[in-house]
């Protein structure tokens, strides 16, 4: 398994725990949820090692990894019904495979736009982030 020393989701250092709390591996990938919640279970679906790019891997592990991508994105429906997911795979500064998977709700933040990517306004107790991932883990 290849890691980054310099990588946010190969290191699992302070700074990439102050935004996500890491939830389950998958398949091809870990599962973790931004802590941020101003769109109620927003996750970031991380591959396992260290890729920059879709292209970069095997047919299978692509297909592995896009599995785990809908799987998540299947049980955050199951879990909370938001009107749509939006799918985000930036990466230009933090250059590791992963999705923001963002559930968008009517009348809420950013509907009909995009997401922003961290808009520091809904923080939970640890109590209440047990809550959402409890949600999400049971229908996965």
């Amino acid at each position: 398994m290849e890691k980054s020393s310099d990588c946010l989701y190969c290191q699992r250092n302070e700074l990439q725990k102050s935004l996500m709390i890491e939830m389950c591996d998958l398949k091809a990938s870990t599962l973790f949820l931004f802590k941020e919640q101003s769109l109620q279970g927003r996750c970031v679906v991380a591959y396992k090692d260290h890729v920059k790019e879709l292209f970069e891997l095997s047919v299978s592990d692509r297909n592995d990894f896009m599995e785990d991508v809908c799987r998540v994105a299947a049980a955050m429906q199951k879990a909370f019904s938001p009107a749509k997911i939006n799918y985000g795979a930036y990466s230009d500064k933090l250059p590791h495979l992963h999705f923001h998977l963002v559930p968008k709700y009517e009348d809420g933040l950013s509907y009909g736009g995009t997401f922003e990517m961290n808009p520091q306004k809904t923080y939970l107790s640890e109590e209440e982030y047990a809550v959402i991932i409890d949600k999400i883990v049971t229908v996965l």
